[in-house]
């Protein structure tokens, strides 16, 4: 399955950046890039169920770049692969502080979904989320 979207990796833990064209996520794979993950894909991701879960990786002719409006396309250091752990969805704005726990079901595996933040903590809290995850406040946890 392809996927428009984009892909950053952590320690292993990817997370899927998706939304319209000019939704920033090339943007945001950057920023994370900055942040010390490296990048699966951009733009496009072939995603496929493996053992344990989601796996997304770049198509070939697309692997080891990214492309940055006003710059062009870079060449980055990328990840071959990487076991999707979260969904970016940046079509919606999150509003509520502590928001709800979402999932979405890919090739059957339930993801978590964080919506889109706009504040400039965006990009370290997502960096901290692939580091340790997060507390569902639904669950008392």
């Amino acid at each position: 399955m392809i996927l428009h979207a984009s892909c950053v990796s952590l320690a292993g833990r990817g997370v899927l950046i998706r939304g319209a064209s000019g939704a920033g996520k090339s943007a945001l794979a950057l920023e994370l890039m900055a942040r010390g993950a490296g990048l699966v894909a951009d733009d496009r991701c072939e995603i496929h169920k493996a053992a344990g879960g989601v796996i997304a990786r770049a198509p070939n002719p697309i692997a080891g770049l990214i492309e940055a409006r006003g710059v062009g396309i870079l060449r980055a250091d990328h990840v071959a692969q990487a076991q999707l752990h979260v969904i970016v969805d940046l079509d919606h704005l999150a509003t509520d502080r502590l928001p709800r726990h979402l999932e979405e079901e890919i090739l059957g595996c339930a993801l978590p979904v964080l919506h889109r933040v706009d504040a400039p903590h965006f990009a370290a809290s997502l960096i901290q989320y692939l580091k340790c995850g997060a507390i569902d406040p639904d669950a008392g946890q």
